[in-house]
């Protein structure tokens, strides 16, 4: 089970920089470009929120805990991995 929760959590996180690298060379004003990242990251925490509230809901064999610590760490992950991109290169 956490090997589908690692899969999603690699599948989420190179979607989520390919995105911040698209979005990143759009030139984009202000903080449009971190957006996707805060939405994938409240999406997250709603999946932890039901997971707690709902009896153990198995979404694509991952209950929804696992598929709010996959979101919720891949938001992070990705968030990071684009900002350092975009802060060297307007440097």
């Amino acid at each position: 089970m956490i090997q589908s929760v690692f899969t999603a959590g690699i599948i989420l996180t190179v979607i989520m920089v390919i995105l911040g690298f698209v979005l990143g060379r759009a030139k984009l004003k202000g903080y449009t470009l971190y957006y996707p990242f805060l939405a994938l990251f409240v999406v997250g925490l709603l999946f932890l929120l039901f997971a707690t509230i709902l009896e153990r809901t198995w979404v694509m064999g991952i209950t929804l805990g696992g598929w709010g610590l996959a979101c919720v760490f891949s938001a992070a992950i990705s968030f990071i991995t684009t900002t350092l991109v975009d802060t060297f290169a307007h440097h």
